[in-house]
């Protein structure tokens, strides 16, 4: 099976209005560039994305809100983007805020073909409004329910014509359990090399999750908030 493919363009080709998308990456690190390029290329609408973050104004998920093509954002955290804010004020976008950890665990359920989850976190706050919580040995767990996301879209740092993918240090980020989750797993990397090129004992995410894989170009690879040292 060929998983290669020209560019964003051609990866993205199916991805529709409505899409239900899940966007690797943490603050601005590992993030899809190219794909969610092509996407504001594309102008889809009424996208459900579910990440981390919601990216900065001008760059990541941020450019998709710019040009209002985020319906419903499900992630973490939110605190870098104006643009986001002003949305969700003015009841332009839907937001679901979910804890950082159970966010991943959602994911790693899709992953391995579970349907839900147990977790502490959020029981007895707002959270857990709406949901079932069961108590195990004394401890009250809230019930909840894997991710059914259309297409994952990740970025690694080298990956092979069968798909399997190295992510270079904390870009690896949400990017694993996320390829593993998709319906369609799209990846985007640095380097891609020909099958049998990578030492398979440094594969974070082995090909039989990725459906698709092109080599990025142009990547900026911004720092969200850079801090510096003073000069003496």
């Amino acid at each position: 099976m060929n998983k290669i493919v020209e560019n964003a363009e051609a990866a993205t080709h199916d991805i529709q209005n409505d899409a239900v998308l899940m966007l690797g990456g943490f603050g601005l690190c590992g993030i899809p560039e190219n794909c969610i390029a092509a996407l504001v290329k594309k102008n889809v609408t009424g996208l459900t994305c579910i990440s981390n973050n919601a990216g900065v104004d001008d760059f990541g998920i941020g450019l998709l809100l710019q040009k209002k093509q985020v319906k419903k954002m499900i992630a973490s955290y939110v605190g870098e983007n104006a643009e986001f804010e002003r949305q969700l004020l003015e009841g332009e976008l839907e937001v679901e805020l979910i804890p950082q950890g159970t966010l991943a665990t959602r994911c790693l359920a899709s992953g391995y073909g579970m349907p839900a989850i147990y977790t502490p976190a959020g029981a007895g706050t707002e959270v857990a409004e709406g949901k079932e919580v069961r108590n195990f040995n004394g401890k009250d767990y809230l019930l909840e329910y894997a991710f059914d996301a259309d297409f994952a879209l990740v970025k690694a740092w080298k990956g092979d014509a069968d798909g399997n993918l190295i992510f270079k240090a904390t870009a690896r980020n949400f990017n694993p359990m996320m390829a593993m989750a998709g319906k369609i797993t799209i990846a985007e990397v640095e380097e891609l090399l020909p099958s049998g090129q990578l030492d398979p004992n440094e594969i974070h995410v082995p090909g039989i999750y990725v459906h698709r894989i092109f080599q990025g170009i142009n990547y900026e690879k911004r720092i969200e908030q850079l801090t510096v040292r003073k000069k003496a």
